[in-house]
């Protein structure tokens, strides 16, 4: 079958379940396809190809018998990110003395997606503490983009897009504190899909076994098609087993079905982070195929906050977070460096010291700031259904291992800071929100162009139904050229 690497998970599943494929014949398809197309790419580094041939095997020997109780993915073979636990593999996270730090047992993520039936390939490549836009870190190198390896696949679940894009599995999960699933989708012209917080445990994504989940990170598909988000969201999610003794997850399923029944608001700049005129373009014509299909937009539809405020808000909850597992040693240089800065300097800067270094009564403040602004967007989402946003200011861009004080990134030949780009993705970070990045299709530049469709807390399955119906009208995943 032509361009069989390219085709859902669903549409692999069924033809497994048909038997006009075997499993093992299509394990072996990606396989040769990673050994073949991974040099330059290099987005899976951690490979168990033989054990995934032995899964395939049993996969279709399940299918020979007539078992009547396979999962949605049978026989599929996925990918996942290096952060994710699996058993007999390393979980490094980028850091190099992480080396032998070897997975025991499936984590819950894996395990929910082998009940599923589906079995594993390998993992895919993050920047060290999945802390950065770009894939690079001493353990496994640099992950190129598959639409220009020059250009990073973004970060950190960048490993996890790049394989996507380049046909290397039929299926993704990452996670995202500051756009670590919708960045590299974003890049890499895939989908992906930022939860509700809560909605996925954290369990089985992790360093330490039995780290309490941390605020603001989410656990994620990433997928080829809005459809495959859907199922991969319903396996991920639910409570952890020691949860599951007294509650349970009903995310409701999406109450709009077709593009004239959408209320959506365009936020397509703003000028805390502005983006480039390609990407504004971009929103403004999805305002307009709405319209046309009879839906309800608005251009100036905003959540009643200020944005600065909101955005230090956020900076400052993510800084609390990324600084938490500081050496005690280094605490008083962080200290220090916090207290020359002026208490009224808002800079980025200024905000982060700070937050590096909080009191827990401070972080409580912040946290009533965030729920003021997690109001302020319940009260936007009973008007609106869907918020379309940029996820960056442009496409991905040249790898740039510098130090990271010293980064720029340029925007319609304008330079700004490099972190300045997490604005979008904190935005709806900060609120619990959940966010569908899909693509639009590649940019003069020949390089993909996503978008952030946003909806009420834990409408997950809405954002999810709105990114199929719109990539329906204007195309979803386009392959790389030449792969």
């Amino acid at each position: 079958m032509t361009d069989l690497h390219f085709q859902t998970a669903i549409k692999l599943a069924e033809l497994i379940r048909r038997q006009e494929t075997s499993s093992l014949e299509l394990t072996d398809h990606f396989i040769a396809r990673i050994e073949k197309h991974d040099g330059d790419i290099n987005a899976v580094p951690v490979r168990i190809f033989e054990r995934a041939r032995d899964d395939a095997r049993a996969a279709d020997a399940a299918i020979a018998r007539g078992d009547s109780n396979l999962g949605p993915l049978h026989g599929v073979p996925m990918t996942i990110k290096e952060s994710y636990v699996i058993e007999g593999t390393p979980a490094t996270w980028g850091h190099e003395d992480q080396r032998n730090n070897i997975g025991r047992a499936d984590g819950l993520a894996v395990s929910r997606f082998r009940a599923a039936g589906a079995h594993f390939l390998g993992k895919t490549n993050v920047p060290v503490d999945l802390a950065d836009f770009q894939s690079y870190n001493p353990v496994y190198g640099t992950t190129g983009n598959p639409f220009d390896t020059d250009r990073t696949p973004g970060g950190s679940s960048g490993g996890s897009a790049a394989a996507l894009a380049a046909g290397f599995s039929a299926l993704e999960a990452g996670s995202d504190i500051g756009g670590s699933i919708r960045n590299p989708a974003h890049f890499c012209g895939v989908f992906g899909h930022k939860p509700s917080s809560g909605v996925v445990p954290l369990s089985g994504h992790e360093l330490i076994e039995g780290v309490p989940d941390a605020d603001l990170s989410v656990c994620g598909p990433l997928a080829r098609s809005a459809e495959d988000l859907r199922v991969a969201l319903s396996i991920m999610a639910g409570p952890t087993p020691r949860e599951a003794t007294a509650w349970r997850l009903e995310l409701p399923a999406s109450d709009r079905h077709n593009l004239k029944d959408f209320r959506v608001a365009l936020w397509p700049t703003d000028d805390a982070a502005p983006v480039s005129q390609e990407t504004q373009d971009r929103v403004y014509q999805i305002g307009e195929i709405l319209r046309t299909a009879g839906a309800t937009v608005s251009d100036s539809a905003r959540p009643a906050f200020a944005v600065p405020r909101a955005h230090s808000t956020y900076m400052s909850l993510l800084q609390a977070v990324m600084s938490s597992a500081q050496p005690a040693d280094r605490v008083p240089g962080m200290q220090a460096f916090a207290d020359t800065f002026d208490p009224s300097d808002q800079s980025g800067n200024a905000v982060s010291a700070r937050a590096s270094v909080m009191l827990h009564r401070d972080w409580i403040r912040h946290d009533f700031r965030r729920e003021k602004l997690r109001r302020a967007w319940d009260e936007f989402f009973t008007d609106w259904d869907i918020l379309i946003c940029p996820q960056m200011a442009r496409h991905a861009f040249r790898h740039d291992h510098g130090p990271f004080a010293e980064r720029t990134i340029m925007v319609d030949d304008v330079e700004q800071s490099y972190f300045q780009q997490i604005f979008w993705s904190g935005l709806i970070t900060n609120s619990y929100l959940p966010s569908t990045v899909f693509p639009t299709g590649p940019g003069t530049a020949g390089l993909p162009i996503g978008l952030q469709a946003v909806s009420g807390i834990y409408q997950d399955y809405r954002s999810i139904e709105f990114a199929q119906l719109i990539t329906e009208q204007i195309g979803g995943f386009t392959p790389p050229p030449g792969l």
